[in-house]
């Protein structure tokens, strides 16, 4: 199932594909920011940059090759994080001196949705949140 109705239009719509590499986490992010701003979404680019590089940095991090990113500004702007790993990520319970694995957790608290679709080449981790 899709986080939303219908295929969204070339206008509404940026992908990027990265490498399985942590230093593209701060270009995405990038990437993030001048999109919004192009959409007028200058609201919603921290948010966004913040959900974006969780996301990635999971997909990094736990996922395989080859890591996509899409935005999709329709009924609301939607993050997606495909990546080739078949492992479900879940939140987990954060204890205060956990050095790590709030990724998810932060995720869940500023998206207004978020949720996982497996295909047949991995997985994609999306993240919805209203538009401003």
């Amino acid at each position: 199932m899709t986080p939303y109705p219908h295929a969204p239009t070339v206008e509404q719509l940026v992908t990027w594909e990265l490498p399985l590499d942590p230093a593209v986490v701060a270009a995405v992010r990038a990437g993030v920011s001048r999109q919004l701003y192009a959409w007028g979404l200058e609201e919603a680019v921290f948010t966004t940059e913040l959900l974006v590089s969780e996301l990635v940095t999971n997909a990094v991090c736990h996922g395989a090759a080859p890591i996509t990113v899409r935005l999709i500004r329709e009924h609301a702007l939607i993050c997606e994080v495909s990546d080739g790993g078949r492992g479900s990520p879940r939140p987990h319970r954060i204890c205060g001196c956990d050095e790590g694995g709030r990724g998810l957790f932060l995720v869940a608290q500023l998206s207004r949705n978020w949720g996982v679709r497996h295909t047949s080449t991995g997985k994609t981790v999306w993240a919805e949140q209203p538009l401003p």
